[in-house]
């Protein structure tokens, strides 16, 4: 969102209700729609836009900043507020952390020397740098690049002297095949994503990576889940079990077993997509917060994480306590386009719970962000949104919602 002076002023001013006034009314949201989606009535809303320099409830103003995107900091939460899927924190700190975030894991899985082993990093950390950029930048503007990216090391490990260069290589390969596949999916290719994790998968295989293999196994899991496809998640998720060995970190039972309550989800199971997410949320307590995601996870898996995954959920299952529980919490996670993926889970949890107006400023909020980074996806999700309401004489929010949804050529 944009930030303006007049926010900013209020923000010095420590006048909280009034950040959130003119955030709410840039956002073009009713008081009646935000309470919704905070779990305020109108005019509990209103009360707190008016009441200045005064004392606030921080779990309130915690809702508030989730729901509006409003950094944490201009509601005098934090010095730091979660965006973009880490921390943006004090300038000192703030280059350095970002830096080593994204070379690390690219650089720490090559410890031994030599030509074809510095060959393979470097073209792994070109992946990672894409796939950082990925959270600002329309799927449609890097796929070309990505897969240019995926042909230069294909040839590069097809000129491979040895076997043990030809894994390695065979390794980024995987990771560079799977970035493409999320971009497919996210412009909505079925298709061709399929076909890009199927061969991450056998170029995961060939690198003789079972931790690598299960993460790109779980990923077309993922994939077969959010298109609905209940029984082949539920496959895929077995087979990545199954590519896993003693040796796994504990971030990837965390991270498959929410992918299992995704793909038991899709498949209309209610009581096992409860109990894989109480099993991911338990494993992911004890992950070190501190400590460096281990490849082939570029950021952390988190409290937050499984939280989204509860959202995804309980919109597929069609249960809006678990959506409502869970929303401000998972919105704290994620980049702009999965945050307006969530939104719209989120409206869909609305929706269950008969909040109309809610429903459809959140899905009409996510649809902006679908056109401005031409997210097939998105938009594909926010139509799934507007035929799951069904009524002879929509309200004035709907109209507007299927205006909005009209005019979007991507």
């Amino acid at each position: 969102m944009s930030i303006t002076p007049a926010v900013r002023e209020a923000s010095r001013a420590k006048d909280y209700g009034k950040v959130i006034e003119l955030v709410r009314k840039g956002a073009r949201l009713t008081q009646t729609q935000l309470g919704q989606a905070c779990g305020l009535s109108q005019s509990a809303v209103s009360r707190l836009e008016k009441r200045g320099a005064g004392a606030y409830a921080t779990d309130v103003l915690a809702v508030m900043a989730a729901h509006l995107d409003v950094p944490a900091s201009l509601l005098g939460l934090a010095d730091a507020a979660v965006r973009d899927g880490y921390e943006h924190m004090e300038r000192r700190n703030f280059m350095g952390g970002v830096a080593a975030a994204a070379v690390a894991p690219a650089l720490a899985a090559f410890p031994e020397p030599g030509e074809g082993v510095g060959q393979a990093a470097t073209l792994r950390l070109g992946t990672a740098s894409y796939r950082r950029l990925d959270g600002g930048t329309p799927s449609r503007d890097l796929s070309e690049a990505v897969q240019a990216h995926l042909r230069l090391v294909q040839t590069v490990s097809r000129a491979a002297s040895d076997d043990h260069q030809r894994a390695r290589l065979a390794a980024v390969g995987s990771e560079a095949a799977s970035l493409v596949g999320w971009l497919s999916w996210d412009m909505g290719d079925h298709g061709s994503a399929r076909s890009w994790y199927a061969s991450a998968i056998k170029a995961a295989r060939a690198a003789g990576d079972p931790l690598l293999a299960a993460y790109q196994a779980g990923s077309m899991a993922q994939f077969e889940a959010d298109a609905g496809n209940g029984a082949q998640a539920l496959s895929w998720t077995r087979k990545a079990r199954g590519y896993l060995d003693a040796r796994r970190p504990a971030v990837a039972d965390a991270w498959l077993s929410s992918v299992e309550a995704l793909a038991h989800a899709a498949a209309g199971d209610e009581e096992a997509s409860d109990q894989a997410l109480t099993k991911s949320r338990s494993l992911a307590a004890r992950l070190g917060s501190e400590e460096p995601a281990p490849w082939p996870w570029v950021f952390q898996f988190s409290e937050a994480k499984v939280a989204a995954a509860r959202v995804a959920c309980g919109a597929r299952l069609g249960l809006p306590a678990w959506v409502l529980d869970a929303d401000t919490k998972a919105l704290a996670t994620g980049h702009a386009k999965q945050r307006a993926l969530l939104l719209l889970d989120i409206a869909a949890g609305h929706l269950a719970a008969g909040r109309v107006e809610a429903a459809f400023a959140m899905a009409s909020r996510a649809l902006e962000s679908g056109v401005q980074y031409r997210s097939g996806r998105i938009v594909d999700r926010a139509r799934a949104v507007r035929r799951s309401y069904r009524t002879a004489s929509p309200p004035k929010v709907v109209r507007d919602f299927d205006e909005q949804l009209h005019d979007v050529y991507l």
